[in-house]
């Protein structure tokens, strides 16, 4: 086999891969390679330099996301095999350390005023309607918890095997063209008349006091005040969650109560990593949902939403380098547990007007 072939095989397995390289970003990358073509014209000289530029690009971020999937693989065995075996009495049976865990998995937070900051990355300082919505699912394995130091016991063998902490995988369900085209519309200018209603988004103290603003954890700002929009909003989600839940492997949960608000990033916003449910005062949610919208054509970039892979850390959760990441998609939702720590990437907004925002309807559901 030539190394040309072996490289060739390579890429094809990365590419495969969503983790490195979703469906979305693969027809993007295709339409970005024909468009540069075209127009590049009959130019070899060009269409070479623009390849070669588009390639640089593309070999940074696959790089960056398989070293990381890579390095969570290696710390995952690091951990599992590490913790030394313990000498027993003889006819004891022997105890193992560190028994097999699953591989961490995906390639590297939006929600309300009652979050609390977990453990942040780096970062800057200071929406009876339409067709059914196609669903998509992100990942599909359920959270694993398992807590430092539980043990099992196989009666076959013989053998107790004390487990490494488990990592608590990043999984989201994503629905596409959610709402009617008129019911977007409207729920644009609904936002857009209520500029003035905006507040600074506010987050719970470690204390569990509420009405904290904290900016170097998150800064936007929030209008809680839906109107009739919220209704829209929660009917299509109670249509959906059924489905939604089967494909997490999450049982149906009797709903209890609901929040929801309006979001909107500008220019330099962020929400640094954070769980849902982190405070005894929002323990009950159990479902978060964030829907996009924003003007078209979108004035903005960033604001991505990350849901990270980790492990708990005391009453914490950890990132272990790996998440999910979903780019804001005009009438789009996601649905995932409260209990996953995900983060809003920097907004990037150069008008820095209120209506060229990052547009988010972010709701709880209570459990």
């Amino acid at each position: 086999m030539t190394s040309k072939q072996i490289l060739d095989a390579f890429s094809e397995t990365l590419m495969q891969d969503d983790r490195i390289l979703s469906p979305r970003e693969r027809e993007l990358l295709t339409s970005l390679l024909q468009n540069a073509r075209a127009a590049s014209g009959s130019s070899p000289e060009t269409q070479s330099a623009v390849t070669a530029a588009i390639a640089r690009s593309v070999g940074e971020t696959v790089a960056q996301r398989a070293f990381a999937l890579l390095g969570g693989s290696i710390v995952e065995r690091i951990v599992t095999n590490s913790a030394p075996s313990v000498s027993t009495e003889e006819n004891t049976p022997a105890t193992v350390f560190g028994g097999p865990q699953p591989p961490s998995t995906g390639p590297q937070p939006p929600s309300g005023p009652h979050d609390t900051p977990a453990h942040p990355p780096s970062g800057p300082q200071p929406p009876s309607g339409p067709q059914a919505p196609s669903i998509s699912l992100r990942h599909q394995n359920a959270p694993v918890r398992q807590a430092v130091g539980q043990s099992q016991f196989d009666s076959g063998s013989g053998v107790g095997v004390l487990d490494a902490p488990a990592v608590v995988r990043a999984q989201c369900v994503v629905l596409d063209e959610f709402l009617a085209p008129q019911e977007v519309e409207e729920l644009m200018q609904y936002t857009l008349q209520h500029e003035a209603e905006f507040r600074g988004s506010e987050v719970i103290s470690p204390t569990g006091a509420p009405g904290v603003t904290d900016y170097s954890h998150r800064r936007s700002r929030v209008l809680m005040d839906l109107g009739r929009h919220e209704e829209v909003i929660l009917n299509r989600v109670r249509g959906v969650l059924p489905a939604v839940l089967e494909q997490l492997g999450i049982e149906e949960f009797p709903i209890t109560h609901s929040e929801v608000q309006i979001t909107a990033s500008n220019d330099g916003d962020f929400f640094h990593a954070h769980c849902d449910d982190a405070q005894e005062r929002i323990a009950s949610r159990r479902m978060t949902f964030v829907y996009f919208f924003h003007r078209e054509p979108s004035q903005f970039e960033g604001g991505e939403l990350r849901i990270h892979d980790s492990r708990e850390k005391g009453e914490q959760p950890l990132s272990v380098g790996s998440y999910q990441t979903i780019v804001p998609q005009q009438n789009q939702i996601v649905f995932f547990p409260c209990s996953l720590l995900h983060e809003i990437t920097p907004v990037r907004c150069p008008s820095r007007a209120f209506a060229d925002s990052r547009f988010t309807l972010n709701g709880w559901l209570h459990k």
